[in-house]
């Protein structure tokens, strides 16, 4: 189709739609009184179709488009009033009604109407009808998801309504694989959706409900149709494709009022990640996030060794194999226990050609420029579970218990080819290497979290939480060098290769506990008293060694009194003990809730044989404020100010390696970084007209940042974590706008904007031993993304939706721009064909044009199926165009990078789907 026929077909469709007028309104009580969020909607005595549905504003005012010279049944209902039922008969002309409704919720006698209001609102929940959004392509619960007004799913599967990020996903009320909206969104079938509710204000503890600041949090249930809650349900899917391509999907769930099963798994080699290594790091395992609201920030590092996650289908080769399963159970009206576990496998190929720069000091012009071939080989093995339980004797206590297991087995196999060139010196030198690289890590994270309310009585609330997190982590690296990069710092020469070994152990165990009392004083009035303790402890060992060619082993020596150790043996220990007030209070439509947390702080690091000691006391405010303008428009702020630790891995003496020609050392005197936030955020949604606007801004510094000072040899680097005395600030905003109109339609506008400023340490190589001497390197960037679409939503005819994307990367020697058009096509047609087919271009380059590319992607997918019928055929193709490579590219305050990676070829895939 080209893109005259789909012009066309977007005119003659907006025409076929505007042979209507307009049926408006104000719905009142006796009193005369505007009803907001009564709803409105019209039945076609003909047809006995759906043609139009409303929700009225602050005002009480309504509007539906509906067809002329047609009859119509107008249904008015409001909670607590009775039901009201209008004949309307329309011409040519608008229409107005002024409505009234009488108290009693009595429902009237009369004709009866079966269709459902597509979208309605019972207090804090906002339910959507998903049948009346439904065109007959939906596969997934994303699929229908994506078409609800308010509603945004990214490719993340991540679900935003009303612009906030929905943090809960349920269905029948439990949650699905601890909430992870991910996972249900592209696994829940569509066919088994009935509602989806929006669940405002969420709080998992309904005792907690008005004491914390629940206003931004956001959960969805699904409810199920009917038979769906009782039996099994799902599909069972199964796809070969020429060059031995193959696909196993089969999903099933069974959900009763006390039991819900649910059963994943995949199986493929066509780039279809289920799980991907962010998704293992993301599913912690449910416990609360309320400790780290003290103001304390200690960040326990991952020791990755920097590990390659799978670009989903833009890897060169990938095969996954995943299975999960999640269980909940009742096992008394007071008592349930849920659980489920996870088992991923991927082993991904890659091969990516890529350029990286060194940037003289103070300055952002070439000092070293490097060219690199990497061809690796992945493997991630990743096993999650979790068990929970729920203990609720009556509607005063509740008592939680979470503990959660993560394991995985990774490894990488990489043959990299370099040459680089410096400038350092005016003529340039040219240095070439052959890298052949092994990297291991079989980390083990265990998570547990106890949790107890209870409601003493109307006036006083007691909050106790702990939460206990054990890391043991052992990554091992084995870079095997044609060329030493480092050969200052004692290797043994001589050699034809330099095998160069690294063992790292790091062992974490971190409890929080803290207690709140929270007395409320009146319904408006509320004081929250909290008393914490943050304890951490971590060890870490790591020694580097050289395998040299007769097989033996040699260890490099310590040699401290020129600062080189490569033997660590290290002990951290942290702790913070803090007691914090808080005051809430309601004022007409403001809430306020300002605080302060006092803070005693005690560090400490062994190694060496000696002790680094660092205690002092911190006061941290922080405030929370928010407008709420009207039912469903609201602004709100938030202040803080934290205090952000480093963990054991920056107080590490010694070298240890982060790549071959990376080394790290920590700092032992390091101090805490200090940063505040400012924060602004405005949302409105508005069900007169389907209209959703939300925007923010934020501000962030940080004084006494922790940085790299580093020294560059070439493209070789050393670098040490230091504290500085400079600031680094950030300021982001953006705004958003999305509509559904004449009931057919979608659109939305984004535009954000980002600035930072980032400050590096460069080492004078003039005077290394002076840090007087340092260069400080501030870079400026600014990032700007705009985002359009336009989308329909016909029952009988194709359905696009078209968006456009611009990406603007500003950096002080070079702009980065990427436009990115798309377009969506879904039709069903002929009682059973489902077309779906999707396709992106993009046009990546640099304002210097040094670095221009071109790619884009073509998907697509005809299923058949007839109606309530059992097996359902499908032939799809990725990659149709057969795109080759992919560009990605980043900038950073003291160097940049540009890389080309290969991507899947072309795969056809016929696939059988049986549905339970």
């Amino acid at each position: 189709m080209s893109k005259y026929y789909i012009i066309l077909f977007l005119v003659v469709s907006v025409g076929v739609q505007s042979q209507n007028i307009k049926f408006e309104g104000i719905v009142q009580d006796t009193l005369k009184k505007p009803l907001e969020m009564a709803n409105v909607m019209a039945i076609n005595q003909e047809t006995k179709a759906l043609d139009g549905y409303g929700i009225t504003n602050d005002k009480g005012r309504f509007q539906l488009n509906l067809k002329t010279n047609s009859t119509y049944k107008i249904k008015v209902s409001y909670i607590g009033f009775q039901s009201l039922e209008l004949d309307v008969k329309t011409k040519e002309e608008n229409i107005q009604q002024l409505i009234t409704l009488k108290e009693g919720g009595i429902q009237l006698e009369g004709v009866e109407i079966v269709q459902e209001m597509p979208v309605s609102i019972k207090g804090d929940t906002l339910i959507y009808n998903a049948d009346s959004f439904k065109t007959g392509t939906e596969q997934k619960l994303e699929d229908i998801l994506k078409k609800l007004p308010g509603v945004e799913v990214n490719a993340d599967g991540e679900i935003e309504v009303e612009g906030r990020k929905v943090t809960q996903l349920l269905v029948e009320g439990k949650k699905f694989f601890e909430g992870d909206t991910k996972l249900g969104s592209k696994n829940i079938p569509s066919d088994a959706v009935d509602k989806v509710q929006v669940l405002r204000n969420f709080n998992e503890v309904s005792q907690m409900r008005g004491l914390e600041n629940n206003e931004e949090n956001i959960a969805l249930n699904i409810k199920l149709k009917k038979g769906k809650n009782k039996f099994w349900f799902g599909d069972i899917t199964a796809g070969v494709g020429p060059d031995e391509r193959y696909l196993i999907n089969p999903k099933i769930f069974y959900y009763s009022p006390k039991t819900s099963i649910n059963v994943l798994s995949n199986l493929n080699n066509i780039g279809d990640v289920p799980f991907s290594n962010r998704d293992f790091f993301r599913l912690t395992g449910g416990a609360r996030n309320t400790i780290n609201r003290s103001g304390t920030n200690i960040g326990i590092s991952t020791n990755d060794l920097g590990i390659s996650t799978a670009r989903n289908n833009r890897a060169a080769s990938l095969d996954t194999k995943f299975g999960a399963l999640n269980l909940a159970q009742e096992i008394s009206k007071k008592w349930n226990v849920s659980g489920f576990g996870i088992v991923s496998s991927n082993k991904t190929f890659t091969n990516t050609t890529s350029n990286f720069g060194i940037f003289q000091p103070n300055s952002t012009e070439i000092l070293t420029e490097e060219t690199r071939n990497d061809v690796s080989a992945l493997r991630n093995n990743l096993v999650i579970a979790k068990i929970g339980s729920k203990f609720k004797p009556n509607s005063n206590f509740q008592l939680d218990y979470d503990a959660s297991l993560r394991r995985s087995s990774q490894t990488e196999d990489n043959i990299l080819t370099t040459e680089s060139v410096s400038f350092a010196n005016g003529d340039p030198i040219v240095q070439n290497n052959n890298i052949i690289s092994f990297k291991r890590q079989d980390p083990v994270v265990f998570n547990q979290s106890l949790n107890a309310f209870w409601t003493k009585s109307e006036k006083h609330t007691w909050v106790l939480e702990m939460q206990h997190n054990y890391q043991d982590e052992d990554p091992f690296f084995n870079p095997d060098l044609e060329q030493n990069t480092f050969p200052d710092l004692g290797f043994v020469g001589g050699q034809n290769r330099f095998n160069i070994n690294q063992d790292r152990f790091v062992k974490t165990n971190k409890v929080d506990a803290k207690v709140d009392y929270y007395f409320s004083a009146s319904p408006r009035q509320i004081w929250n008293l909290t008393i914490g303790n943050t304890n951490s402890y971590q060890s870490y060992n790591s020694s580097i060694f050289q395998i040299l060619d007769n097989g033996s082993i040699f260890n490099l020596p310590d040699d401290p009194a020129n600062d080189r150790i490569f033997n660590n043996d290290v002990r951290y220990s942290f702790n913070d003990a803090y007691v914090g007030v808080h005051y809430k209070f309601i004022l007409g439509k403001f809430t306020f809730n300002p605080g302060v947390n006092f803070h005693k702080f005690n560090t400490f690091n062994d190694q060496q044989s000696t002790r680094v000691r660092d205690d002092f006391y911190r006061i941290l405010p922080d405030v929370f404020a928010q407008w709420d303008i009207k039912k469903s428009e609201s602004m709100t702020y938030t202040y803080r100010m934290s205090n952000f630790f480093n963990d054991i891995n920056s107080f590490v003496s010694g070298y240890t390696f982060n790549n071959f020609n990376t080394l790290n050392a920590g700092n032992r005197f390091l101090e805490n970084a200090l940063q505040e936030s400012h924060s602004l955020r405005y949302r409105k949604y508005n069900l007169f007209n389907f209209t959703t606007i939300f925007g923010g801004l934020s501000f962030t510094r940080t004084t006494d940042p922790v940085v790299n000072r580093v020294y560059f040899e070439g493209i070789n680097q050393i670098s040490q974590r230091v504290n500085a005395d400079f600031t680094n600030q950030s300021f982001n905003g953006f705004a958003s706008y999305q509509r559904s109109f004449k009931k057919f339609y979608k659109a939305s506008v984004f535009a954000s904007l980002g600035w930072n400023k980032s400050n590096a340490l460069r080492v004078n190589p003039n005077d290394q031993t002076n840090p007087n001497a340092d260069f400080v390197q501030t870079v400026e960037s600014y990032n700007q993304n705009y985002r359009v679409s336009f989308g329909t939503q016909f029952r009988d005819w194709p359905n696009l939706e078209a968006g456009y994307n611009v990406n603007i990367n500003q950096n002080p020697n070079t702009t980065f721009t990427t436009h990115s058009p798309s377009v969506q096509l879904s039709y069903f047609f002929l009682n059973g064909f489902s077309l779906n087919s999707d396709y992106t271009y993009n046009d990546f380059r640099n304002s210097s044009g040094t670095s221009q590319n071109t790619y884009e992607f073509l998907n697509a997918s005809l299923n058949y199926r007839k109606k309530d019928a059992k097996f359902e055929y499908r032939v799809s193709v990725t990659n149709l165009l057969n795109t080759k490579t992919l560009n990605d590219d980043s900038f950073g305050v003291t160097n940049f990078s540009s890389s080309q990676y290969i991507v899947q070829p072309r795969y056809l895939i016929f696939s059988l789907k049986y549905n339970l």
